[in-house]
């Protein structure tokens, strides 16, 4: 696929999606989210895409929030249809990817570029990564799931002071609230995402898949997590990788799962 605002590479099982605006230091537009939106549809279906790594181009930004020209005048009724919009088809949908996405967090993740960064399933981010939900700022709330994912991560203290001051906190503040599982050099952010995705092929795609969806299930409104597990490892035994891992267990050998 050719996309105009973002690159994509797939090598090993792992396809990488680069938000690619440096310019404007990777800040999303409809046209990029729409981009992002079809990446990870065709990554998800890709049979050879085990995991899937979202980074942004250059040092300076992951993504710097959203592009503020493509909405500064819009109604009630077109900001209400923008996050709708944004949530289906990309915040939420990556959230519920069966494919793991790892955010490789290097530099600036602002607004709607921390939202994304929250909407994948684990963040890894550079020493040099600023985070923060400025919305308030502008006169505005955080409309990507912002004040839904946040207060999970964080805990709804920290959730409140980070939108309400309009803030931003470093790397290492955002390990220790638990918004990012690891900070490493810049340099070294890249090869710990691949190394992690690496561990993650080592293990059946079809079982990560499920556990993704179970997991899911424990902080959505209205949904039973333990019913949605229950269900989910039942559906697992009748699965080839739940035949292929339990063989190779038992044979004291290494699985080679079918990732069916």
């Amino acid at each position: 696929m050719n996309f105009e605002n973002i690159l994509t590479e797939t090598n090993n099982g792992i396809t990488q999606v680069t938000i690619n605006r440096p310019t404007k230091l990777n800040a999303l537009n409809k046209d990029t989210i729409q981009e992002l939106h079809e990446a990870f549809k065709a990554a998800d279906k890709d049979k050879n895409t085990k995991v899937i790594i979202l980074t942004g181009s250059g040092e300076k930004a992951f993504v710097a929030g959203a592009d503020i020209s493509e909405f500064a005048n819009f109604s009630e009724e077109k900001g209400g249809k923008l996050a709708a919009k944004g949530q289906k088809i990309l915040f939420d949908y990556v959230e519920n990817l069966g494919t793991p996405v790892i955010a490789a967090v290097n530099g600036f993740a602002l607004g709607g570029g921390l939202e994304l960064a929250m909407a994948c399933h684990i963040r890894l981010a550079s020493d040099n990564a600023k985070m923060g939900l400025p919305e308030v700022s502008l006169g505005v709330i955080p409309g990507y799931g912002g004040t839904q994912r946040l207060p999970q991560l964080v805990g709804k203290g920290r959730a409140l002071e980070m939108i309400m001051t309009a803030g931003m906190i470093d790397a290492e503040t955002a390990k220790n609230y638990g918004l990012v599982n690891h900070v490493v050099a810049q340099a070294e952010l890249m090869p710990l995402a691949e190394k992690m995705a690496n561990k993650m092929m080592r293990n059946s795609s079809v079982a990560i898949a499920k556990a993704i969806k179970a997991v899911n299930a424990g902080l959505e409104e209205g949904k039973n997590g333990y019913k949605t597990e229950i269900k989910q490892f039942g559906k697992s035994f009748g699965t080839a990788d739940f035949k292929e891992g339990t063989t190779a267990f038992l044979q004291k050998r290494t699985a080679e799962f079918p990732g069916e």
